[in-house]
């Protein structure tokens, strides 16, 4: 029977402290922006250069964190029923921490034993372990070390995890919602990302597995063929052997970097690790998830440092599923349009001759075919049109709520006359705002900001272009 409850899960935790009051006004190299010389398809180049903002506002950094780690309760969901059991972090991004198979008594996840975090994302703070839900930026999610809101659906097959945010930068909505139905060998991750714009705006996804990495770890993929790319470069080589090598084994590769593999048109969206008895991890997708990816730390020891500082248990690796072909690149979602897709993750078990045989095209055979039987593809095209009936539902029950910068949104727009930028399935209320919107809810009553204390930091920092003109406004009209 499939069930759904909230939790507490206990930790080591490093304090993650105040948010930077400083404004994020430069900003900072990202590690996937290519040099010159790159081996760039034409075709690319576009969607390469197109989209990437100036900076991270109106997000700040989170860089107050320790290196001290304590005892700590987190809040979290728990899914499952009598095959699976989903764990998500409710107040970090809504992570998926641990997933969990009952027969077998298997992790599927490489679960950190600590919340540590380090400067690796775009607000500075990042840590290592399960299912992060990457949306907006490159770079990772601006609510990688924040909370979302989170509540109960109830659906004809089970209960239903929705989580949901306002994100700033490109002023879009998205919700995740997650369900297990009885019987379902399978956890189904159904995602909906909405532009209520009339312009074109630059998105981004990806969902970054991580998974357990051994000796003996296979990467399995339906592909030839990569972009693979050091920090610097990207270039096209072959799979699974590129320069001598075969980089499917994650512990060949001496330094760290991506492999984003170029999956042919029609083929089926699905990626694995499977170890030497030829289980592990299976995640497939409806068809608009289109990339793939591996990332290795690498066998170097920089990449073996980077890996006991940010989990001190067994290392890993992670896969990955997105939206465009590679994170370098912003794919155009057209005004006033939505995207929706539905991922699946599980334990796959596959012959282990077949996987780690010579053969890669017969290895990729034998995954499919595994695939297959554990979730065909044309039943997971049914779970993602049956999840359209839920996705404009409301919650039943709000657990937690995130940030009241969509409360505010709602607002504006009902002052302004524009229609809402959501369905009723996501509940920005007025319970989530907070002092951080206080200044902005008396501009939008007429009246002048606020006086703040020079000394104390910023509330809350705005670089949306509908506010500008709102402030413009009243500063004319207030006397001088």
């Amino acid at each position: 029977m499939s069930k759904l409850h909230l939790t507490t899960y206990a930790m080591p935790a490093a304090d993650l402290g105040s948010e930077n009051p400083l404004p994020a006004l430069r900003g900072e190299r990202e590690l996937h922006a290519l040099d010159e010389g790159s081996n760039v398809p034409r075709e690319m180049v576009d969607s390469l250069i197109w989209g990437h903002p100036p900076n991270i506002l109106p997000y700040t950094r989170q860089d107050g964190y320790s290196r001290e780690r304590r005892p700590r309760d987190f809040r979290a969901a728990v899914l499952e029923n009598e095959t699976l059991r989903a764990m998500f972090l409710l107040e970090l991004g809504g992570r998926l921490w641990s997933l969990f198979h009952k027969p077998s008594g298997r992790e599927l996840l490489s679960v950190n034993p600590v919340f540590q975090p380090a400067n690796l994302a775009i607000r500075n703070a990042w840590f290592s372990g399960g299912v992060e839900w990457n949306i907006g930026i490159i770079g990772h999610t601006p609510f990688t070390c924040a909370p979302l809101f989170a509540g109960r659906v109830e659906g004809p097959d089970g209960p239903v995890l929705r989580m949901w945010e306002w994100e700033r930068v490109r002023g879009t909505p998205y919700q995740i919602d997650v369900s297990l139905p009885d019987g379902s060998p399978v956890l189904l991750v159904r995602v909906r990302i909405v532009n209520p714009h009339d312009h074109d705006v630059p998105m981004y996804w990806w969902s970054n597995m991580a998974v357990p990495e051994t000796a003996d770890t296979r990467v399995i993929v339906p592909a030839a063929d990569a972009f693979q790319f050091g920090y610097e470069r990207l270039d096209i080589v072959p799979i699974p052997h590129s320069r001598g090598v075969d980089v499917t084994y994650p512990t060949h590769i001496g330094d760290a970097c991506d492999f984003f593999f170029r999956l042919p048109d029609g083929q089926r969206r699905w990626i694995t690790a499977l170890d030497a008895a030829g289980r592990g991890l299976a995640q497939a997708s409806t068809d608009l998830l289109q990339g793939r990816k591996l990332f290795v730390w690498g066998m170097n020891p920089g990449g073996r440092r980077w890996q006991e500082f940010l989990s001190p248990g067994p290392p890993y690796i992670e896969i990955q599923a997105g939206l465009p072909r590679t994170q370098m690149e912003y794919l155009h979602m057209p005004a006033r349009s939505e995207w929706a897709w539905t991922e699946a993750y599980g334990l796959l078990e596959a012959d282990p001759a077949a996987v780690h045989g010579a053969d890669w095209a017969g290895a990729q055979r034998e995954v499919e075919q595994r695939l297959e039987a554990l979730i065909p593809r044309a039943a997971l095209d049914m779970a993602h049109a049956c999840g359209a009936a839920l996705a404009d539902l409301p919650p039943a029950e709000i657990w937690q709520r995130g940030s009241g910068w969509g409360a505010l949104e709602r607002l504006r727009r009902a002052a302004a006359g524009e229609p809402p930028f959501c369905s009723p399935s996501l509940v920005f209320d007025d319970a989530s705002l907070a002092a951080a919107q206080a200044p902005w809810l008396a501009l939008l009553a007429g009246e002048p900001m606020p006086a703040a204390d020079p000394a104390a930091p910023p509330a809350g920092f705005m670089a949306q272009a509908e506010w500008r003109e709102i402030l413009e406004r009243t500063l004319e009209i207030t006397p001088r």
